[in-house]
């Protein structure tokens, strides 16, 4: 049975296949095209569209809006190099850690910077 961790890592490759194509080849690809404002805002208006379906209490139409909004994201890390590992490991890091903790520690290191 395929788990959701290799559903993500093929998602991941096929974005990462259309960064070079044509803008008209597909819609990942127009976005590359149209650059990071264009990718940075669909992530915002994505969740938005969460924001909103949960306000709505539809739980179907929630877990679509997270799906655009995953999608949009794993779109911009792409642009960076970056892959959906990355973010699963910083969740793994951040495993164990109270989330009042976490935050104070990079507070801590933004103003050690």
């Amino acid at each position: 049975m395929e788990s959701n961790h290799d559903i993500l890592e093929r998602l991941s490759a096929i974005l990462e296949s259309r960064k070079g194509a044509a803008p008209e080849s597909s819609y990942v690809a127009a976005l590359y095209g149209k650059g990071l404002d264009a990718m940075a805002r669909k992530v915002g208006e994505e969740a938005l569209e969460t924001i909103l379906a949960a306000k709505d209490g539809d739980r179907l139409h929630v877990v679509r809006e997270t799906a655009d909004l995953w999608f949009h994201s794993l779109v911009l890390l792409a642009h960076f190099g970056l892959a959906p590992r990355d973010v699963l490991a910083e969740l793994a890091r951040r495993e164990g850690i109270s989330g009042i903790e976490e935050k104070a520690m990079r507070n801590r290191q933004e103003t050690a910077s």
